[in-house]
């Protein structure tokens, strides 16, 4: 499936439509340049699972853990050296749990994560606007 957001808020209702489908241990492996959006669209997907706090990267502590109406786990591999690196955090936890995984900078871990892994890429458009293509997407239509 393909989208295309205009703007930041665009960007976050596409995140609660996903959201809304999402169930427990789904994983989201995400690509994008940075300020592609990645955490944008995972503010709408934190919304959607009734996540009260505001989202921000992980990128320095590398995962953050959020309660909502079940467990959102938001990963950003981006300074790890490789897959080696993300098994010895321990996420095998996280992504085998009860929760949703969103992993940014997954291309880095892809090998690690499950096959029925959910991938969603964000392009930035000259124009502005955001190219987000959902792959392995298991729910039908958004």
């Amino acid at each position: 499936m393909i989208f295309h957001t205009n703007s930041a808020e665009e960007t976050i209702e596409l995140g609660k439509k996903i959201g809304d489908k999402l169930q427990k241990g789904d994983v989201i492996a995400m690509e994008g340049t940075l300020a592609a959006g990645k955490t944008t669209i995972t503010k709408g997907i934190a919304a959607a699972l009734g996540v009260k706090d505001v989202i921000t990267s992980p990128t320095f502590c590398l995962i953050s853990e959020y309660s909502g109406k079940m467990p959102l786990y938001h990963m950003d591999v981006y300074r790890l050296d490789g897959a080696e690196d993300f098994v010895n955090l321990g996420t095998d936890d996280m992504i085998y749990g009860d929760g949703v995984s969103i992993i940014e900078w997954s291309e880095k871990v892809i090998s690690e994560l499950p096959k029925k892994t959910i991938k969603l890429v964000i392009t930035p458009q000259k124009n502005g606007s955001r190219e987000i293509i959902l792959d392995n997407w298991p729910y039908g239509e958004i």
